[in-house]
């Protein structure tokens, strides 16, 4: 009886989800989705009909895309319902947010472009789409730079790289409105491979997928794997058929892509953040008064708060579903740490022409390396 009735109620959800969306209601559907009452036909008309009392209430509509679904936040916390309801009581309602999520409009730089442009007011997406708009952030791929979660914050948040990155950042029609942390990129191995990987003699010899990142690929190399660049909509089927042995996501982005079913251990190495951002359209923001101007960036800066203390829960959820399946989690000890580093990590000469070139001088990256070393007044928990 009890499945039946759960059967039934899943139905419905589906059928007001789907009766929403397709009204042009997407936002309410997932607003109705997130407070459980999609069972409820009654409840989810009730929803939709206060998003649109709020939108047509606003002075602004403030369209934002993200590339991830309203349940990510469980595992991979970039906090959209947060930052949507965060801005319209920040602004007394003066700003409706009108939330495009799960890659309705594209994801990763396709959404970078779409700010650019002004085709849409804001978006999240991995701060390395920022690096074509200025290059400087690329060097957060630096090995051991800023891997751990507490020296990204120091340093993407430090006065040096608000000074130094946001003004390029600027000059190309952005404006950055927080910076959303999701834990480092772990060493992730297939089931069927020797694991878990503690040291960079574990990882000699492996094919290892990678993106685009030359970076990255020089990285693999240095620590002894076989680095394999494989787009990421063929990363599942390629570790599963064993075209590559691991990868180097962050634990949500393993959890909220499903990988649990294919992987045999999670390696947490703490070489590189998975750093994420929240861009904004310059040109509309500069274009609001400014107490609205004022209260999105402390919406903001609420939702960075909110986000930082997601962490370590969001971290326990995706191991505690992820060993479900059977997955083996590893925290490397400290003496085990030093060994990644030493065999890869940013000190090494072999990055001198990436410091050069992305940061303008040696000089100039030093400062970055002290920012990032420099604990600043926002703390985060490591793993």
């Amino acid at each position: 009886m009890t499945d039946r009735k759960d059967t039934e109620i899943a139905s419905e959800e589906r059928r007001n989800f789907l009766k929403l969306a397709g009204t042009g209601s997407f936002t309410a559907a997932v607003i109705a989705g997130a407070a459980g009452t999609l069972w409820s036909s009654e409840a989810a008309a009730q929803t939709a009909r206060e998003e649109s009392e709020r939108e047509r209430a606003a002075d602004y509509v403030m369209n934002v895309a993200t590339a991830y679904p309203p349940i990510a936040d469980r595992s991979y916390p970039i906090m959209q319902l947060d930052m949507k309801e965060n801005i319209q009581n920040a602004t007394r309602g003066k700003v409706y947010v009108k939330l495009a999520m799960g890659g309705q409009l594209g994801t990763g730089s396709a959404l970078a472009q779409k700010v650019q442009s002004g085709t849409i007011q804001a978006a999240q997406h991995s701060l390395s789409n920022f690096a074509p708009f200025a290059p400087v952030v690329d060097l957060t791929n630096l090995p051991y730079l800023c891997g751990s979660n507490q020296r990204y914050i120091n340093l993407v948040y430090s006065d040096h790289w608000r000074n130094t990155v946001h003004s390029k950042i600027e000059e190309r029609g952005f404006k950055v409105l927080y910076y959303a942390l999701i834990d480092p990129r772990t060493v992730a191995v297939r089931k069927g491979t020797p694991g878990p990987i503690k040291t960079p003699e574990d990882i000699k010899g492996l094919k290892f997928r990678v993106p685009g990142s030359e970076m990255l690929q020089q990285y693999y190399r240095m620590i002894g794997a076989n680095p394999t660049p494989i787009a990421w909509g063929e990363t599942p089927s390629a570790i599963k058929q064993g075209v590559a042995d691991a990868l180097d996501p962050s634990l949500g982005g393993l959890h909220i892509f499903g990988f649990q079913d294919v992987l045999g251990s999670v390696s947490f190495t703490q070489a590189v953040p998975d750093g994420q951002v929240y861009s904004c359209n310059l040109e509309w923001f500069n274009a609001l008064p400014p107490d609205l101007q004022e209260a999105i960036e402390f919406a903001s800066e609420i939702t960075a708060g909110q986000n930082r203390a997601k962490i370590p829960a969001a971290r326990n959820y995706a191991i505690a579903e992820m060993m479900k399946a059977g997955v083996e989690f590893y925290f490397p000890t400290e003496d085990e740490l030093a060994q990644w580093k030493e065999a890869g990590g940013y000190q090494r000469s072999e990055w001198d022409g990436f410091k050069v070139e992305l940061a303008g001088s040696m000089d100039a990256f030093q400062k970055l390396v002290e920012a990032a070393g420099t604990q600043g007044r926002a703390y985060v928990h490591d793993a």
